[in-house]
């Protein structure tokens, strides 16, 4: 009896990497704060990670911790190379789902603002940890491996990205004074 044909590298890549791509667009985006050098972070980053997929033996979940480490270091590899970055570009008309009611269409779009204009204002290390944890839904242990940050220091910082984050979103809050 012949024993099943393993899969090729770009099938392999294909059922590994592709169902992470869109955290790694969120990740990219996040970090970069522009759209543009998000997707050149990302395609220097699926580069990267086809370069290297034959020492990869590891599940789809190591994969997306893999190729998320990728991501981070490809971006922080590009503001090295050029620091000029820009705001996210505001939710397009297709960010807008019209099937809903118009009220609720509105308050989401504020509350999203709020909350991405919130984002932008945290220090990068801070934003990382809210989008790896939140956005990408690391634990805590793959935030640590892919930053190379002690698990402590994760949850520390985490702590703080979510207190500074809290106030910052208070303080965008109608009516509040700080």
């Amino acid at each position: 009896m012949n024993a099943p044909m393993p899969p090729d590298k770009k099938t392999r890549f294909e059922q590994l990497a592709l169902p992470h791509l869109n955290r790694a667009w969120q990740l990219a985006r996040w970090l970069a704060r522009n759209d543009a050098q998000a997707q050149e972070v990302v395609q220097e980053a699926w580069l990267r990670a086809w370069r290297y997929f034959d020492g990869f033996s590891g599940s789809t979940e190591d994969a997306r911790a893999w190729l998320l480490a990728i991501v981070r270091n490809a971006f922080y590899d590009s503001v090295a190379a050029r620091p000029d970055t820009e705001p996210l570009d505001e939710a397009g008309p297709e960010a807008v789902d019209w099937r809903f009611n118009p009220e609720i269409l509105a308050a989401r779009a504020d509350a999203r603002r709020v909350l991405e204009q919130a984002l932008r204002q945290l220090p990068v290390a801070y934003r990382e940890m809210i989008v790896l944890r939140e956005l990408a839904e690391c634990s805590y242990e793959e935030i640590a491996a892919l930053t190379g940050l002690p698990a402590g220091t994760v949850m520390s910082r985490l702590s703080r990205a979510r207190i500074q984050l809290a106030q910052l979103l208070g303080a965008a809050q109608p009516g509040t004074t700080r």
